[in-house]
């Protein structure tokens, strides 16, 4: 019986994947993989640390734990999957079920035949188009050359500032890498903040104000007219406010999928490009697979096709479609848009729905904001966490969350990813039976706390302000009387707000309690609005009814402090 061929357009993320888990379950499939490229199932994510010097040799990038190089050596002899490297796709003959490509360094075409077809052509950076876009010392960051040449200039000891044009994940991750080394570094971006698809405003304005405290500088709201040269060399960029002298550009401003080829084909594409699949990662031709960077992927909360160009979604990606193809039934389960970030000493990280998001999408979206230790304040190492949640209000299940902060956020972002995939409600994980010993967490979870937060605010039991609220609401007629319940030295220590408020330190509250207006809503607050819980209650108790709390105190405040 003739062996069942399988070609795999690509061999990075999803391609790799889809090649080596087949391999496993269906060993008696004939495997190709076509990579217009030189290097196979490179850990792309791990750029910036190369850059940065985190990560010494690219070579670390493209082996196994072993030290063995996953070159087309090895998926012949450990896998026994055929490779072609600098191996270009140009056609899909859908009808002859073959796939025409060019030799890189011949240009000689050879034509493949295949029985199922994998495409993971993945995605290619956006060059935009700037004036000087081309000189030398621009560069983009997305396959293994970039690198290298990327990490050569820096290790030059010639570039001593650069620019990063686009404040995503990307270029972000590389403001620490040249930072790291010595590097000013600028970041512009045509949006207000850092991170703007991965966190909100406030959130950003904060990483802002820590990636200055590190002397990054970011010009957010500005856009790029022209990169400067001399000679061929990059010496500037010039933006609608102003020009900065660099000896480096990196282009970070996102990517583009890379489905020409599907196109041509005449497979299904969404209206900006991207291939359409359905749950078993078909595309509009069942002999035709595809996944990674080039597809369309299910929101796992809103069932509505979203773009996640992520390795993570890539690998789980390649899974299914072997499994497929080696006729288990498994479907792909969807995205959350679930994305983390280390900048210096913060990690910051999301998944779900935002408070806006939801609401666009039919969902009727309650939201807290707390702040609080990830450890007891005993332990050495403690470090502050920024939690957002979000549920919906009718079915009380969580749709989305955001943390920020130095302390331990990735096992509680993944505590999240697992609740809202599993469909829990906040009261689930309010009661959720999270590990606790001191080295680790607090006695109740820093997410136990948002989740039970949360909770008290949609049962009525607290009023509360946002931030960006409370800035508004302070802006209108009447505005509330702030009470910060910190100590006088905490507010030459921590700040104050910008607006006129009242200091009484909680364990005077109950004394002075008649030097407070009854017939005028006060806004409690302190630290971290722990202490602001208390004050509500004595307030309460004392018959004051027009209150409410500031979420996260000074602590999350991501505007200016006296």
């Amino acid at each position: 019986m003739e062996k069942k061929k399988v070609l795999i357009i690509g061999g990075v993320a999803c391609g790799a994947k889809t090649a080596a888990r087949l391999a496993r379950i269906a060993p008696e499939c004939d495997i190709t993989i076509l990579e217009r490229g030189e290097h196979l199932s490179f850990a792309g994510c791990g750029f910036p640390y190369f850059v940065g010097d985190v990560v010494k040799e690219y070579k670390e990038l493209v082996c196994t734990p072993l030290g063995i190089i996953r070159d087309a050596n090895f998926f012949r002899n450990v896998k026994n999957i055929t490779v072609h490297t600098g191996c270009l796709a140009t056609k899909i003959d859908r009808e002859k079920k073959t796939v025409t490509a060019s030799n890189a360094a011949t240009g000689a075409e050879e034509i493949f035949p295949y029985d199922e077809l994998v495409l993971a052509t993945g995605a290619s950076p956006i060059r935009p188009p700037i004036p000087g876009n081309d000189l030398n010392g621009v560069f983009t960051l997305w396959t293994m050359p970039d690198a290298l040449a990327l990490k050569s200039a820096v290790g030059s000891g010639k570039v001593k500032s650069a620019v990063i044009i686009g404040a995503g994940l990307i270029g972000m991750e590389v403001v620490e890498a040249l930072a790291d080394r010595g590097i000013k570094v600028s970041v512009v971006d045509f949006l207000p903040t850092p991170l703007p698809t991965l966190v909100e405003e406030d959130f950003g304005l904060r990483v802002k104000k820590a990636i200055e405290k590190k002397g990054v500088d970011f010009y957010g709201g500005e856009k790029v007219l022209e990169i400067l040269g001399e000679g061929g060399v990059v010496t500037g960029v010039t933006t609608d406010k102003r020009t900065l002298d660099v000896d480096m550009v990196l282009l970070a401003v996102g990517i583009r999928p890379n489905t020409n080829l599907a196109k041509e084909a005449g497979l299904e594409l969404s209206p900006k490009g991207n291939i359409i699949v359905d749950d078993h990662m078909r595309t509009s031709d069942p002999s035709i697979y595809a996944g990674g960077d080039c597809v369309l992927s299910k929101h796992a909360i809103t069932g509505k096709l979203v773009w996640q160009p992520m390795g993570s979604t890539a690998n789980r990606q390649g899974r299914v479609i072997a499994d497929n193809i080696a006729g288990l039934d498994t479907p792909f389960g969807g995205v959350l848009g679930t994305g983390i970030l280390k900048l210096f000493n913060l990690t910051i990280g999301k998944t779900g729905l935002n408070e806006a998001q939801a609401a666009e999408n039919g969902f009727d979206p309650v939201s807290i904001l707390i702040e609080g230790p990830d450890r007891p304040h005993f332990m050495p190492g403690m470090g502050s966490l920024s939690i957002r949640l979000v549920a919906d209000r009718k079915s009380r299940k969580l749709l989305g969350a955001q943390f920020m902060g130095g302390g331990v956020a990735d096992k509680r972002l993944d505590s999240l990813v697992a609740a809202i995939t599993g469909g829990m409600t906040v009261d689930m994980l309010a009661d959720t039976d999270f590990a606790y010993a001191p080295p680790f967490a607090t006695a109740l979870d820093p997410t136990t706390h948002a989740a039970n937060a949360l909770r008290n605010k949609m049962d009525g039991l607290v009023r509360t302000y946002t931030p960006k609220e409370l800035t508004e609401r302070m802006k209108q007629p009447d505005p509330p009387l702030l009470l910060d319940v910190r100590t006088p030295a905490e507010l030459d220590l921590q700040g104050r707000l910008p607006f006129e408020f009242v200091n009484i330190p909680l364990g005077k509250l109950r004394e002075r309690l008649g030097e407070l207006p009854k017939d005028r809503e006060i806004v409690a607050f302190c630290k971290i609005s722990v202490r602001g819980w208390d004050a509500l209650a004595a307030l309460t108790a004392a018959g004051f009814d027009n209150i409410a709390l500031l979420e996260g105190g000074v602590m999350a405040w991501p505007y200016e402090l006296k």
